[in-house]
C-alpha cells in the first residue's frame, strides 16, 4: 500500500474510509428514524391514517415492532461499519434493502416519512457499494 510506514494514508484510502464512515453514520440515522417511526406506531396508533385495504396491511403495532427491530439492527450495523467491519458493510447493504422494502410497504400509513427513510437507505446502499468498488481497486 502506498504510504505504508510513513504514517500517511493514501488519498484513495482516506476517501474510501470517509465514504464508509458516511454510510455508517447514515445507517445509524436511518436506525433512529426507524425506531421513532416504530414508537409512533406502537404508542400512538391514532397518528397514522388508515386508508383503503391493501396487500401488506398489518395492524400498526406489528408495523411498529417491525420498524423498531430494523432500527436497532441498523444502528448496530452502522456502528460496525464506522468501526471498519467488512461484514458490517455487507450486512448494511442487506439491511438497507430490507428497510426500503419495509418502508415501501408502509407508504399508505406514512408516505412522507417512509419516502425520507427510503431515500436515506438508497444513499447507504450507494455509499457501501462505492466503498466495495474502491476496496477492489486498491
Amino acid at each position: 500500500m502506498p504510504g505504508s510506514g510513513t504514517g500517511r494514508q493514501s488519498t484513495r484510502s482516506m476517501v474510501s474510509t470517509g465514504v464508509a464512515g458516511f454510510a455508517g453514520v447514515m445507517l445509524i440515522t436511518v436506525g433512529l428514524m426507524q425506531i421513532l417511526a416504530g414508537l409512533t406506531a406502537v404508542l400512538g396508533d391514532e397518528l397514522y391514517v388508515s386508508g383503503r385495504a391493501y396487500a401488506y396491511e398489518l395492524d400498526l403495532t406489528t408495523w411498529g415492532w417491525t420498524h423498531m427491530v430494523i432500527g436497532v439492527l441498523a444502528g448496530a450495523i452502522g456502528f460496525a461499519i464506522v468501526a471498519g467491519s467488512t461484514i458490517g458493510r455487507l450486512l448494511g447493504i442487506f439491511l438497507a434493502v430490507l428497510g426500503i422494502l419495509t418502508n415501501f410497504a408502509f407508504l399508505p400509513q406514512s408516505p412522507t416519512w417512509s419516502l425520507v427513510i427510503i431515500g436515506f437507505n438508497a444513499l447507504v446502499i450507494w455509499a457501501l457499494f462505492s466503498q466495495i468498488s474502491e476496496d477492489e481497486a486498491v
